[in-house]
């Protein structure tokens, strides 16, 4: 019996270690995840801010090409007011040439305030290229070092994965089933009893510190084998058990 147990208790100790490596990193994907959700925040901020310059650029060439357009209008009619057969004709014309010209003027003035604003939110694309330069840098380095330490555990985790199988190979079935059942549900699934004290207080499992009745505890002691925590469920054993073999 003595053997079965420490076959077990070696198995647990690769589990433990195993479980140890994966609690290292539970926390990498979602550390990963809120820092790819800042960076895309962050580009998405230096976008909108590209869309603004661009929507004000769209606007001057707009602006731009009606200004073109009208002023070839009054070009045309320009060249007309020497046709015109009567003064009416002609003021009529003028009139026109003369809020064609205003238009053109409050465009021109609208044109030049574009430009202002364009070259403001230039200055301030180019503030948040640097910004965002600076800190995409910053948020990829960050993410590529956890997905590094992420990979580089589970590579170790992969090697031990080996080391597991062949622990698990070692163990009697019937209690390497128990061993599974109860690691699926706490961990460690398998844990010596604390002695009882002088004081009178009995033996305790050290999974759950529920007292173990003193018969269970001598018949552990006693037989060197094992049990299942009434409270828990984890198998229980005596130091004793799992102690090296005197030598003779």
């Amino acid at each position: 019996m003595r053997e079965k147990l420490q076959a077990l208790v070696a198995l647990q100790k690769v589990d433990l270690e195993i479980a140890a490596l994966r609690k290292s990193t539970e926390s990498y994907p979602r550390d990963i995840a809120e820092l790819e959700k800042q960076l895309a925040g962050v580009q998405s901020a230096v976008a909108a801010e590209r869309a603004k310059l661009d929507d004000l650029d769209r606007q001057r060439s707009t602006l731009e090409q009606t200004i073109a357009q009208e002023k070839e209008k009054v070009r045309k009619w320009e060249a007309r007011l020497s046709d015109q057969r009567t003064t009416r004709e002609y003021s009529a014309l003028a009139r026109e040439i003369d809020i064609a010209k205003k238009g053109q003027q409050t465009m021109s003035e609208q044109l030049v305030e574009l430009g202002k604003q364009a070259a403001a939110q230039r200055e301030t694309v180019k503030s948040k290229d640097a910004e965002l330069g600076g800190k995409t840098k910053d948020l990829v380095d960050k993410i590529s070092a956890l997905k590094a330490k992420l990979a580089e555990v589970e590579a170790q985790v992969k090697a031990i994965d080996g080391k597991r199988h062949d622990a698990a190979s070692k163990v009697a079935p019937d209690l390497l089933r128990r061993y599974e059942t109860v690691r699926k549900k706490r961990m460690p699934a398998m844990v010596p009893l604390a002695p009882p004290e002088p004081q009178g207080r009995n033996a305790a499992c050290t999974g759950c510190r529920m007292a173990i009745r003193a018969q269970l505890y001598n018949t552990l002691l006693n037989s060197l084998g094992y049990d299942v925590c009434p409270s828990c469920q984890r198998i229980i054993y005596v130091e004793a058990a799992v102690s090296p073999s005197p030598a003779k």
